[in-house]
């Protein structure tokens, strides 16, 4: 069970309760923050995080396949699989798709400016 975050920061439900995730919602609570910390940032867990922030200066016909294979770099350590990943060029953001204990599930993450 984990935390759920949103925006940032931990998520309350009433009472001022910190909100809880199991199961698959609780994997996709760790894939997100992976996924958008930039790797090398924590300097006593330097291989936590993602190489998604360097995506905007690939060319964008590599920015999919370059996608996939940061969020499988950064996902290593899961017990995910990344079968794919599509990127949106207008909106600038990345949809993973992964695949969990036989369930098919996606997320998206959206790139800042550099």
């Amino acid at each position: 069970m984990v935390s759920k975050l949103r925006d940032g920061d931990y998520y309350l439900e009433g009472g001022g309760i910190f909100a809880r995730a199991e199961g698959a919602e609780a994997l996709l609570e760790r894939v997100m923050f992976k996924l958008q910390v930039r790797r090398g940032s924590f300097p006593l867990m330097p291989r936590l995080g993602s190489r998604l922030y360097l995506l905007p200066r690939a060319k964008a016909s590599a920015r999919a396949a370059l996608g996939a294979s940061y969020a499988a770099e950064a996902l290593a350590e899961e017990e995910v699989a990344v079968t794919r990943a599509e990127w949106e060029e207008e909106r600038r953001r990345l949809t993973v798709f992964l695949r969990w204990q036989g369930e098919e599930l996606s997320v998206g993450v959206t790139m800042g400016e550099e």
